[in-house]
């Protein structure tokens, strides 16, 4: 098995050449960035079907609670990946390969130290963030039964969201794609065993995405203890100047995965108070739904982030430009694709993640085609906050993701109060679009100035 991986290995491992075009880099990393992002959400979206049909709306609203919850967590485990390849992939395009070794060596760390913390937190708190956002009856049962299990699976989740990221950010895009093909493939064979033939409900679900991980987690670690990576796991240690870096290019990440899991569970909170618990069993399959586009574009600005990071250490903005502006075009005309599908055949997408069921449908199709809106610009945000990541300025990515939760405070606060749960629906679309009216100026003047020599700078000069 290890021989194996390691031919692999060698077949896969690619290098980012300085006389390659600019949309073949994109491409590399972009396609097997995407491939990875999908095939990982996969877990989260079998979950969604085979709970769908096997327990529910009920199960569908007690999931969908402990989603805020799973992904708060798993957002460190981002963090890590995200601040850490931001920081490798620099330090690579510098020709500092020592730093990049110093700062995979904290990131491992930094992994373990988070995933201690987290085991206790949602073992002790999880019944009552469940019941903060008004599950109640069978949505707490069926939410508490995922969470139970999840919690002591907890560490699997926080690495498995890091291992992929890191060892594309090693130039093996493919190999991370391979690893969650392996988690995503048992994944759907363990829910059908524990869902659809021992019926164990979101226990069930909650034990067979813990095992999947596990093993993307196991193969990741093993991939840098074998001479092919280009950078090792030489000792565990958590390098204070590195982790505080890390922190702070990855707290972006954090914040756009703290974002979605304060929106999800400030919609449950509202759906519950203005609808019920249908309403909150079609949020759900929404979220799924809209997951497959929310993954396609984190994976394409998560590919553009290595060539970005590269060339400017490397000190081409030209480049640079070029990339943002490719990945930026891709986000864009695919959501608007997107939300025009959606529209068009809603019954087709929702009957994926129900059972025949009228109130279901008919609430889902309504908040299908007013919450999802203007889905291409979360697309769109999201690569901003990536960008200025990539590039070393933590501040302005923090500040993309900071806006985008706290835009949602008022629009969430008045829309209900005055439309009810038409309201609910439309808070999103539309904070969204008045912080696009900031983010895209800020966005565009930063490329531009890029291009002026005197402006050309390392990633260490300028880091706000």
């Amino acid at each position: 098995m290890s021989n194996l991986f390691i031919t692999f290995i060698k077949m896969t491992t690619e290098a980012i050449k300085k006389d390659e075009s600019v949309s073949r880099v994109f491409w590399r990393f972009a396609i097997p960035s995407v491939a990875a992002m999908l095939i990982n959400g996969l877990y989260q979206i079998i979950d969604g079907i085979f709970v769908g049909h096997y327990v529910g709306y009920a199960g569908l609203a007690g999931i969908n609670m402990a989603w805020p919850i799973i992904a708060t967590i798993m957002g460190f485990g981002i963090l890590a990946g995200m601040g850490a390849g931001s920081l490798i992939s620099m330090a690579r395009g510098a020709g500092d390969t020592p730093q990049a070794q110093r700062v995979l060596n904290t990131t491992i760390g930094l992994l373990l130290l988070f995933s201690a913390l987290s085991i206790p937190i949602v073992l002790f708190y999880g019944y009552e963030l469940l019941q903060l956002q008004g599950a109640s009856g069978d949505s707490l049962k069926h939410g508490f039964d995922y969470i139970n299990i999840f919690s002591y699976a907890a560490p699997f989740a926080i690495m498995a969201a890091a291992m992929p990221i890191l060892v594309r950010n090693d130039d093996s895009p493919k190999v991370a794609t391979v690893l969650t093909i392996l988690g995503a493939v048992l994944n759907i064979g363990l829910d059908y065993l524990y869902l659809g033939i021992l019926g164990q409900g979101l226990q069930g679900a909650a034990i067979a995405t813990a095992i999947s991980q596990s093993i993307v987690v196991a193969l990741g670690l093993f991939y840098f203890f074998t001479p092919m990576a280009k950078i090792r796991i030489t000792k565990l240690s958590i390098e204070i100047k590195s982790a505080m870096e890390i922190c702070k290019l990855g707290s972006s990440s954090l914040m756009m995965f703290a974002y979605f899991s304060f929106v999800i569970a400030l919609h449950n909170l509202l759906l519950m108070k203005y609808g019920s618990e249908i309403h909150v069993g079609a949020f759900a399959i929404i979220g799924y739904i809209a997951t497959l586009y929310y993954l396609f574009a984190e994976g394409i600005a998560s590919g553009m982030q290595p060539p970005v990071s590269y060339d400017y250490g490397n000190q081409r903005p030209e480049r640079v430009k070029q990339t943002v502006a490719l990945a930026s075009k891709v986000i864009l005309i695919s959501g608007v694709a997107t939300v025009i599908l959606l529209n068009l055949f809603p019954e087709f997408f929702i009957s994926l993640f129900a059972a025949q069921d009228e109130a279901l449908m008919s609430a889902t199709v309504e908040g299908l085609r007013l919450h999802l809106s203007m889905l291409f610009l979360d697309g769109f945000l999201f690569l901003a906050s990536v960008y200025f990541m990539a590039v070393g300025k933590g501040g302005k990515a923090l500040f993309v993701s900071m806006g985008n939760m706290l835009v949602q405070f008022p629009f969430l606060y008045l829309a209900p109060q005055w439309l009810g749960v038409t309201g609910v629906w439309l808070a999103v679309p539309l904070s969204n679009l008045a912080l696009t009216l900031v983010v895209a100026p800020m966005l565009w003047k930063d490329l531009k100035g890029l291009l002026i020599p005197e402006l050309e700078m390392t990633p260490a000069a300028q880091t706000t």
